[in-house]
């Protein structure tokens, strides 16, 4: 196994996704190798094993590696893949779909929102705003995307947003390493609550389709390298 490499500067989980993706790509982990077990790598890295977890999460998302249950997880590439594998969705099922959906829910949110949904969407930024865990940060935006399609009185958009909500996670874990899109998406989140607050249907479907432009523009970067 390659030398510890110091964690400073990132979350644990993305130096821990770094060192190995950089492991991978760069030939000392080769294609075809399987990693050491979870409470080895927690060990080397001096991490939990929920943070190894994490990183291994963002190496499978890039197509890097395949973790079989049971088995453990082996590398398959060495270069990310054309696409993101999020669960059962793909980051272009994703990118093509969301803003047919949650564009228009914003737009109906700010419309329909009862204090209530106010109230809720308020505290779930400023908690954002101030979480340092990355993992709680993410199971957060997607309660924010949640609650927004709940807020817009369609019980299809909640539906939907509901169902994709394992797979929003992962493509928001994966950013948040790759691309450091947390800090961002709070003050793009920020926007999006605004607009809904004050009742504007057309800054927040304009706020909300300049996030998801935004989460593509970052997904495009990744697998265009």
């Amino acid at each position: 196994m390659p030398s510890p490499r110091p964690l400073a500067r990132f979350s644990a989980a993305e130096a821990v996704f770094s060192a190995i993706r950089e492991d991978i790509e760069g030939g000392t982990i080769e294609v075809g190798s399987k990693l050491s077990s979870e409470a080895a790598l927690a060990a080397h890295y001096g991490v939990s094993r929920s943070v190894i977890r994490e990183a291994l999460r963002s190496c499978n998302a890039l197509g890097l590696t395949v973790t079989k249950t049971g088995k453990g997880t082996f590398v398959v590439a060495n270069r990310v893949a054309n696409d993101l594998s999020l669960g059962q969705y793909s980051a272009r099922d994703l990118n093509e779909a969301r803003p047919h959906i949650e564009i228009p829910a914003a737009g109906l949110a700010a419309r329909r929102r009862s204090p209530e949904d106010l109230e809720h969407l308020t505290e779930l930024v400023s908690t954002m705003l101030g979480e340092s865990d990355p993992e709680a940060w993410v199971a957060l935006d997607a309660s924010f995307h949640s609650a927004i399609a709940r807020a817009s009185g369609n019980k299809v958009f909640e539906s939907v947003v509901a169902d994709i909500r394992e797979a929003l996670s992962h493509q928001s874990e994966t950013l948040n390493m790759v691309a450091d899109r947390q800090h961002v998406s709070d003050d793009e989140h920020l926007r999006i609550v605004e607009a809904i607050a004050s009742g504007d249907s057309t800054a927040a479907e304009a706020a909300m389709a300049d996030h998801l432009s935004a989460v593509s523009v970052a997904l495009d970067a990744i697998l265009s390298k």
